[in-house]
C-alpha cells in the first residue's frame, strides 16, 4: 500500500521560506514523477511543481517560478519543496502526489498525501 505524508508545513510572515517534505512508502517512485499540488480556500486544487527524475524534467506553475524549488532523495524517496519569498497569496493546504505515469498539470495523479498546511502572513 503506497502512502504520501507531508511535513514541513506552518506558519510563516511574508518573504519567509518554507520547507516541505513528501516521504513515500509502499514502492519506490525512483523514476517515477512526483509533485505538489496546493488548495486554497475555496479555490479548486492547482498545480505547483513536479519533477520526472528519470527523464531529468522539472515543471514550475509560473505564480511559483523563481521562489519555489523541487527536488528529491531516490535513496530516500522523498521529494521536497523549498519555498521562498513567500506571498500571502501562498497560503494553502499543500499536497504531494505521485503516479507511475505523468499525468501533467490537472490533479488526477493516483497517489496523494494527507495535507500540509502552509498559511503565510502579511
Amino acid at each position: 500500500q503506497v502512502q504520501l505524508v507531508e511535513s514541513g508545513g506552518g506558519l510563516v510572515q511574508a518573504g519567509g521560506s518554507l520547507r516541505l517534505s513528501c516521504a513515500a512508502s509502499g514502492r519506490a517512485f525512483d523514476s517515477d514523477p512526483m509533485g505538489w499540488f496546493r488548495q486554497a480556500p475555496g479555490k479548486e486544487r492547482e498545480f505547483v511543481a513536479a519533477i520526472r527524475w528519470s527523464l531529468g524534467y522539472i515543471y514550475y506553475a509560473d505564480s511559483v517560478k523563481g521562489r519555489f524549488t523541487i527536488s528529491r532523495d531516490n535513496a530516500k524517496n522523498t521529494v521536497f519543496l523549498q519555498m521562498s519569498s513567500l506571498k500571502p497569496e501562498d497560503t494553502a493546504v499543500y499536497y504531494c502526489a505521485a503516479d507511475h505515469y505523468w499525468r501533467g498539470y490537472d490533479d488526477m495523479w493516483e497517489y496523494w498525501g494527507q495535507g500540509t498546511q502552509v498559511t503565510v502572513s502579511s
